[in-house]
C-alpha cells in the first residue's frame, strides 16, 4: 500500500510545486501491481473544475486500458475523494479505494458522508488514513503558505 502511497504523494508534491491544491491519485491493476493511471490536481492551472486527481487518474487508466470500466483495478489518493470523485470511482468500477488524510470538509468516502455504502449499483472497498500524516502534512503546508501569502498581499495594499 504504502509504495502505492508515495507515488501520490510524489504527485501531490508536483501539484504543490505548481500552486495547485496539493492532491496525487494512482490507479493500480491489483493482479500486476503495475500503476496504470495518475493524476494531480490540475484545477487552477487547467481553468476547470473537473481538473481533480481522482479524475484524472481515471482518465488516464480507461485510456491506457482501453474501456470506462476499471475492474481489478485499485485508486490511491492523498486526500478523501469528494462527491464528484466519488460518483467517478462508482461509475468506473474501481474496486478499492485507498486514502491518507480524512476531508472533514467535503469527504464523501467517510467523513462527511457515507458515499459508498449507499445504494448504488456498485460498492468499492474503503480503507482510509494510510500514511495520513504525510497526506494531511503538505496539505496543512499548502494552505499555511497560502496563508501567509494572502496576509503579505493584504498587508501592501
Amino acid at each position: 500500500m504504502e509504495k502505492y502511497m508515495k507515488r501520490a504523494l510524489e504527485l501531490a508534491r508536483e501539484a504543490f510545486d505548481e500552486g495547485e491544491v496539493p492532491v496525487g491519485a494512482v490507479v493500480v491493476k491489483k493482479a500486476t501491481g503495475e500503476i496504470v493511471g495518475e493524476g494531480r490536481n490540475m484545477r487552477e492551472g487547467a481553468k476547470n473544475a473537473l481538473a481533480h486527481a481522482e479524475l484524472m487518474a481515471i482518465d488516464s487508466a480507461c485510456r491506457r486500458l482501453g474501456g470506462w470500466r476499471l475492474p481489478e483495478c485499485a485508486i490511491y489518493v492523498t486526500l478523501e475523494p469528494c462527491p464528484m470523485c466519488c460518483g467517478a470511482i462508482i461509475n468506473a468500477r474501481i474496486d478499492d479505494v485507498i486514502f491518507g488524510a480524512y476531508d472533514a470538509k467535503s469527504g464523501s468516502a467517510v467523513s462527511v458522508q457515507k458515499m459508498f455504502s449507499l445504494p448504488y449499483n456498485y460498492r468499492p472497498e474503503v480503507t482510509g488514513g494510510v500514511m495520513e500524516e504525510e497526506c494531511a502534512g503538505i496539505l496543512s503546508e499548502f494552505f499555511r503558505q497560502l496563508r501567509i501569502k494572502k496576509s503579505g498581499s493584504a498587508q501592501k495594499e
